[in-house]
This record gives structure tokens, sequence and C-alpha cells, in this order.
């Protein structure tokens, strides 16, 4: 497929739009998660559609010491991957051409959510973010615009601000792409050695030992629902030969819809190991939160909930995430 390169928005909008118009925003170094984003959003805009591709190293949302100037630029090999996945246009521009004037001197800010796990651990972070996407969306002009997942907190806030500030533009979220052996895809993953990447496993494997403990608690309940309210508990436990099993089902159901607590306990015995290991894996956060605040929940919770977490393992910081439902049946 012919893809086009454009550097100035100028040139963007003198194109003929006769569709749709997805739009992707990247910082480049495109991997199969961003083709699938961008497949994601072919499908979305159509055959008569546009799906347009930025790539932009935002300066904006790199804090002293993070790696602006080792942040991969890959610019023709993202172009042979966009292009494969079925976009039309990738939007390269300058620095100068989405900061005219420097630095901005008016920024949006991302507020109390934005101060929360990442925003605590890169302050400034999302203010820089949410600048450059509002931006983008303006010099792009889409109908749709693309996030992935695997920054749920980055998804959240773009959703929040679009919601806030009233952008015309419909927001989807694409679930998160994950290599064979279960790590999260990202651009930094390149600089894992294989000894650290054996070790950042411990991130996606602590997250699946939470949903694990989750799924249990589920199917205990669910058990003990099934257990007829009519019969003498006792009876009904003797009838189905599982007495020891259902009286455990018939106290995680007494018990909160949730158990958020065992969820974190049973995903944090998987990183402490992994804090032992050579290269160890020094965390940063793990939290249980509400997807519409970023606060952490409680056992009484009920709704869907996002298990989060980030660390370093040498010189690089990984994140990694899954959504779990609490109490979705009583």
């Amino acid at each position: 497929m012919t893809i086009t390169l454009l550097r100035t928005a100028a040139e963007l909008h003198a194109r003929v739009r006769t569709g749709r118009r997805a739009v992707v925003m990247t910082m480049g170094a495109l991997h199969e998660g961003h083709a699938t984003l961008i497949r994601t959003a072919r499908r979305i805009a159509g055959p008569d559609g546009e799906v347009v591709v930025t790539v932009f190293v935002n300066p904006l949302q790199f804090g002293a010491g993070e790696d602006l100037d080792r942040y991969p630029r890959t610019l023709d090999a993202d172009l042979e991957v966009a292009a494969r996945a079925g976009a039309d246009v990738v939007f390269a521009p300058a620095v100068d051409e989405v900061y005219p004037g420097g630095e901005p001197q008016v920024r949006i800010t991302a507020g109390p959510m934005g101060e929360r796990l990442e925003g605590a651990s890169r302050p400034g972070h999302f203010d820089g973010m949410l600048t450059v996407v509002a931006k983008l969306l303006h010099l792009t002009r889409p109908d749709v615009a693309l996030y992935g997942q695997k920054d749920a907190q980055q998804l959240a806030l773009i959703r929040r601000m679009v919601r806030d500030l009233n952008f015309d533009v419909e927001i989807v979220g694409v679930p998160t792409v994950r290599e064979e052996d279960g790590l999260a895809l990202s651009s930094r993953n390149r600089y894992l050695s294989p000894k650290e990447r054996r070790t950042a496993l411990a991130l996606s494997q602590a997250l699946f030992a939470g949903a694990d403990r989750h799924a249990a608690q589920e199917a205990l309940r669910a058990r003990a629902r099934e257990v007829p309210a009519t019969r003498a508990r006792a009876e009904a436990l003797s009838a189905i030969g599982e007495s020891r099993a259902a009286a455990d089902a018939h106290a995680v159901a007494k018990a909160a819809p949730g158990s958020a607590a065992a969820v974190r306990a049973a995903a944090r015995l998987v990183l402490d190991e992994a804090a032992r290991l050579t290269p160890p894996l020094e965390l940063d956060y793990l939290a249980l939160v509400d997807p519409d605040d970023f606060t952490e929940i409680g056992d009484d919770f009920t709704g869907e909930a996002i298990l989060a977490v980030a660390a370093r393992v040498g010189a690089t910081r990984l994140i990694d995430n899954i959504t779990l439902t609490f109490g979705a049946a009583s």
C-alpha cells in the first residue's frame, strides 16, 4: 500500500476528505502493538475513509533524567509498519511545527487524576501528554482517535479531557498486545538484555496471578449462589458431597463483593519474588484502581477496576495493566 509522508499541518489540511478520518498517535518506533491500533483504525475508517498515523516524540512528556535523547527515532521503518497495517498518511511534524513559539506558555493540566500513579512517578508527564494530544487533535482534525489500553491512565485522562473540554472526536481504546511470553509490547522492550527481559516478565505474571485469584473468588461466589436457599445449608452441602468447598464458597459469598486485598496480595507475591532475581525488579507501584479517577478501590467495590503495575529493570521502566470486574452478579 502506498503511504504519504507529511510534515506540516497545512499539507494535511489540503488533503481531500471523503470519509471518516481515524488517527493513531505515536512517538514512533512502531511495533505490532501500534500495527494493531492502525488495523483497528482502518476497519473503523472503512475503505472510503482515511487513517493518519502521527509520529512525534513530544519533549513535554519527558521529565528530568528521562530518556528523550535515548528514545528511538526510526521513521523509515515506521513508514513500512504503517503502510503494511493500512495507514494512508504518516504525519511526522518537527518540534517547531507543533510548538512554533517554543514550549507553550498555556498548557492543559491533568488535575488530581494526573498526579496519581504515573503522575506521581513522573511529575508533569500527563500535563505534557494532554497538551500535545490536544494540539494533535486540532492539527489532524479526526473523527475518531485510537489509543492503547496498555497506557490505561493516559487513555482515561484523554477521555476525560475530550469530555470535559467538549472535543468533537470519538475516543477508542484498543486492548494491549502481548508478546508470546506475555510481556506487553513496548518500544522500550528493545532496551532489555536477555536477563533483564526474564525479570521483566514478572510484570505480566503478577497481573495474571491477580486475575487468577480474582477468577477463583468469583467461581467460589458463583458456586455458593447455586446452593438452594430453601434447604438447610448443611443438607445441601452433604447432598453434593462438597461440604468443605461449598463452605468456603459460602464464606466468600458472604464477604465483600470483591476482596481487592486478595488480588493485590497475589500480584505482590510475584513482584516480591522478582525483586530477588538478578537483575532485580525495582517496583514503582502496584495498584488496583477505579478507572474513573485512578483511586484505590476497597473490598466493597463493584464494577470494572484496573490492576496496574510499573517497575524498573536495569535502566528501563515498564508499565502494564489488566481490567477486572468485581461483583458482576449478586
